[in-house]
């Protein structure tokens, strides 16, 4: 059995909001894929807050698309709250939109 130090509480991950990082490279995907599972470990809906996101990389994205299809397939709902102009403009260059659940994007339209 592994130990971990600084367990997250789990009272900050049910029905709560994950902060996604101003970088979401690979080395802060490890952090985020330990948050998101415990968010789906304890249930209900998932809002990610992605409004300092600066730039987001592959390993991010991914975990958040594959978060978005358990949180649903669980019957709950997944959000992705206050996009950032640069996360907008690279989940709709990658065409990533309506898979997670941002298909109106205005801003970039302006």
């Amino acid at each position: 059995m592994t130990s971990q130090l600084n367990q997250p509480d789990p009272e900050n991950f049910a029905g709560g909001v994950i902060d996604l990082p101003a970088h979401g490279v690979t080395v802060t995907a490890e952090d985020l894929k330990v948050r998101l599972v415990l968010a789906a470990d304890f249930g209900g809906d998932l809002t990610v807050d992605a409004s300092t996101v600066e730039s987001v990389g592959q390993a991010v994205l991914q975990l958040l698309l594959a978060a978005r299809a358990e949180t649903e397939a669980s019957g709950h709902h997944f959000v992705i709250q206050n996009p950032s102009p640069a996360f907008l403009a690279r989940i709709e260059a990658l065409g990533l939109s309506d898979r997670l659940g941002l298909s109106q994007t205005e801003e970039l339209q302006s």
